[in-house]
């Protein structure tokens, strides 16, 4: 499959009305399919192939899913792994993290993970969240491989922490301005992880799209994933797909921060010639 660097973005008009956006592109024919699963979690793996499990949202509660979370090689969590991002409940989601079997932890940040932004401009910030946080939290993550705007190779990995919610840390407007943090995506990405949903896959909260445009037509059009990871949208996990990429919205708990999702399981191919000893990030 083709991935061409020269292709160019360019933001949607509609900024601010997303739901009409997909209406939009619906209309000229978007394609939009629900899977039902990827994978059997207790099915075996073969040996030339990495099995993902996918978290994401589990905001402060991440000890109640321990008992549901099943092997595999790499464990994924898209963000919102605390509250407000204060030092205690990173501590604590790092040492539930540190009792996983699998091989590899990555994890990014999330709207909640207040300090986790450098050079974040507070006046943005919901007045509530005031202080909140811990500066540079990330650095308390000893039992994972964190991933902010970087990638790691073997598999071409990225993640990328930003979202249009303002009042948050990691806010970026619809529109030109999220599409600068979305430009920064390596065409060769094999998997993407956001915390925000693309607009049309595990985005809807009450029948209303809210995902975003920019995202979207990156992923479409430039880089062209096998899979895209995310969360964010506790209302609507599951996966889904447009004949080209996988999309997984592995949101763990629900609207009202309950524990209800089981974790999404995906195997994926090791690069021609490494096995699985070699494989390393």
């Amino acid at each position: 499959m083709s991935r061409p660097n020269n292709i160019v973005i360019e933001p949607h008009p509609l900024i601010d009305d997303p739901h009409q956006i997909w209406e939009d592109y619906c209309s000229d024919g978007r394609t939009f399919e629900t899977i039902e699963k990827l994978k059997s979690p207790t099915s075996p793996i073969k040996p030339n192939y990495v099995r993902f499990v996918c978290i994401s949202d589990t905001h402060e509660k991440l000890d109640q899913l321990l008992p549901r979370i099943p092997d595999g090689d790499v464990l994924i969590h898209c963000g919102d792994f605390t509250n407000f991002g204060e030092t205690e409940q990173i501590l604590k989601f790092n040492k539930e993290l540190g009792t996983l079997p699998h091989k590899y932890k990555i994890v990014i940040a999330g709207n909640h993970e207040f300090g986790f932004e450098g050079n974040e401009d507070w006046v943005l910030r919901n007045s509530k969240f005031g202080g909140k946080g811990t500066d540079k939290g990330y650095l308390l993550l000893k039992n994972c491989i964190y991933l902010q705007d970087s990638s790691i190779y073997g598999i071409k990995i990225y993640g990328s922490p930003w979202h249009p919610k303002n009042g948050f840390s990691f806010y970026r407007k619809r529109g030109k301005e999220i599409l600068t943090e979305w430009d920064q995506i390596p065409s060769d990405t094999d998997i993407l992880l956001t915390h925000t949903p693309p607009l049309g896959h595990g985005d809807s909260v009450n029948g209303i799209h809210t995902g975003c445009a920019e995202l979207l037509n990156t992923v479409e059009h430039r880089v062209k994933p096998k899979y895209h990871i995310f969360g964010h949208i506790h209302e609507n996990p599951g996966i889904s797909t447009n004949n080209q990429t996988i999309f997984i919205n592995a949101a763990s708990v629900d609207r009202y921060r309950f524990m209800r999702n089981a974790p999404i399981v995906f195997d994926y191919p090791l690069p021609e010639g490494i096995s699985k000893d070699q494989f390393q990030f």
